[in-house]
């Protein structure tokens, strides 16, 4: 059974990048775009372009989002959206209260740590950094066969 729950491991990473980084841009797309409800307090309205901190998170949610839910740069994006969450966790949650539960922290917290281990994993299956990794590698491949010209 472990040997094929390991073989699965790259496509289940893959599944939960895609999740993630979906939901992720899905927050950016409500707050800069007004989709899906609205930025929540504006009635479903957009945040206010350039208001700190609430719009710059919004692009961030959005690009790093999308990024990481096509699985390219996603160990950059994810080590940028784990920061920002972390950021709105401890400025804007905890002055609340001291556990996520109680300061409705938890989607941040959540968000920071899935992306802080993608961080670590990479992309996984289904991800175009995969993609381009393997067409890097063969063209390297195929180089260092060609014959040295004198």
């Amino acid at each position: 059974m472990t040997a094929r729950l390991n073989q699965a491991q790259p496509y289940a990473l893959g599944l939960f990048r895609i999740v993630v980084g979906l939901l992720f841009a899905c927050h950016g797309a409500v707050s800069l775009f007004g989709v899906l409800g609205g930025a929540a307090g504006t009635n479903g309205g957009t945040v206010p372009t350039g208001t700190w901190p609430f719009w710059y998170a919004a692009v961030i949610q959005l690009v790093a989002g999308a990024l990481i839910l096509v699985g390219l740069g996603t160990r950059g994006a994810a080590f940028i959206a784990s920061g920002s969450m972390a950021y709105a966790y401890f400025d804007v949650h905890q002055s609340n209260a001291p556990w996520p539960i109680q300061n409705g922290g938890e989607l941040p917290v959540l968000f920071c740590w899935a992306f802080l281990l993608l961080v670590f994993t990479g992309s996984g299956a289904l991800g175009l950094d995969r993609l381009f990794a393997s067409r890097s590698a063969a063209g390297e491949k195929k180089r260092a066969s060609e014959p040295v010209a004198a």
